[in-house]
């Protein structure tokens, strides 16, 4: 099984730029996705700061990226000052009362949860241990904001999106996924019948992930 780590740098225009070390890698490359954000992949063996160095060398063409991205998506609905407002409100009420019953059942603990409403991404866990969730999650179905939640609680043990990471996620998403089968959730259902036959090798995750995709942020 290929081992990876990883490490965050926050840049002051792109925001956080995940730099992950992979057996996999056989030479340094840059993604940028329009949710998941900015990553740099890196072979093992290469010390982060040349990792560091190529994504500045990089930077104007991630910049271009990231512009093209919201061009494609310019015509995504903006939300009024009333509808964040309504969003913020529903995402104060709902999602530290969720988020702290995760926890609990699955052991985790956590510093202090945030409401943010940002463009770049659904949450984040800083290595303080302080939990960011955006106010777009309320607009979610119930067990894809749970999948959401369940994320970022798993980044409190490992701070990349390695094996270990994927492992533990996937183990929590399968259990918390039985549950929903349990509370006849029809959207529950769909996404394990699409998980059964998928090829990902983290099928759970992969399903929801992409079932995710047709949402954006607002």
């Amino acid at each position: 099984m290929a081992k990876s780590s990883g490490k965050i740098i926050v840049d002051p225009e792109i925001g956080e730029v995940q730099i992950v070390k992979s057996s996999r890698s056989r030479s340094i490359s840059i993604r940028v996705h329009p949710v998941r954000g900015v990553r740099v992949s890196v072979p093992r063996l290469v010390p982060y700061a040349a990792a560091i160095a190529f994504f500045k060398m990089k930077r104007g063409w991630v910049l271009e990226v990231m512009a093209k991205q919201q061009e494609r998506f310019k015509d995504v609905k903006v939300a009024s000052p009333d509808e964040v407002s309504e969003l913020r409100r529903r995402a104060k009420a709902e999602l530290p009362p969720r988020l702290a019953e995760l926890a609990s059942r699955y052991g985790f603990t956590y510093n202090r949860v945030a409401i943010k409403h940002n463009a770049t991404n659904w949450g984040s866990c800083s290595t303080k241990n302080n939990i960011n969730l955006n106010i777009n999650i309320v607009r979610l179905p119930a067990v894809l904001q749970d999948y959401i939640l369940l994320h970022e609680l798993c980044h409190l043990r490992h701070h990349d999106h390695g094996d270990a990471f994927h492992l533990l996620l996937e183990h929590f998403l399968t259990d918390n996924l039985m549950r929903r089968l349990g509370e006849e959730d029809e959207l529950s259902k769909s996404l394990a019948r699409k998980a059964a036959v998928s090829k990902a090798r983290y099928p759970i995750d992969y399903t929801m992930s992409r079932a995710i995709k047709q949402y954006r942020l607002i």
